[in-house]
């Protein structure tokens, strides 16, 4: 998989009953959008990964992989990154962004240079920016500059 033009929409955070499904953490807008995309993942092909239901009120997917038939087998899959073609997401308006490309802005607090995005976390609190020194801001309420390739804070 070439991962540069790849995006993480998800990760299999564990088994799901005993027929081979797991729950997936979606990092997409809407869980929903898992119907519709084409996950890919280093460890099952393209196509194999169905879409089953979303967990109501919360970030979660039920999803199955064809050829994952127990508890066991999709418990080998925990912690495996989901990813999508950049090129099959949606076109997005002028003051939209996709988190993935603002990797490499700087990131800027009343005009010092805190550092360089080196990517985004999020432990339930909200979005969190983590730098390529090792800091981590938060994203919250930040104006994000895509012309000059800076996050303000």
């Amino acid at each position: 998989m070439a991962e540069q033009h790849l995006i993480l929409v998800g990760k299999i955070v564990a088994p799901q009953g005993i027929r081979g499904e797991v729950r997936v953490q979606s990092f997409a807008e809407k869980t929903t959008d898992f119907q519709k995309l084409k996950i890919q993942s280093s460890k099952f092909n393209l196509g194999d990964f169905k879409f089953v239901r979303v967990v109501p009120n919360s970030n979660v997917v039920i999803a199955k992989i064809n050829g994952i038939d127990d508890r066991n087998a999709a418990e080998s899959l925990r912690g495996t990154e989901l990813f999508v073609e950049r090129d099959s997401l949606p076109d997005l308006k002028n003051d939209e962004y996709y988190q993935a490309d603002l990797i490499g802005f700087d990131v800027v607090r009343n005009g010092k240079k805190l550092g360089v995005v080196d990517c985004f976390q999020n432990y339930g609190a909200g979005d969190i920016i983590e730098l390529d020194n090792g800091e981590m801001v938060s994203f919250v309420g930040a104006d994000v500059d895509l012309g000059n390739k800076v996050i303000k804070l």
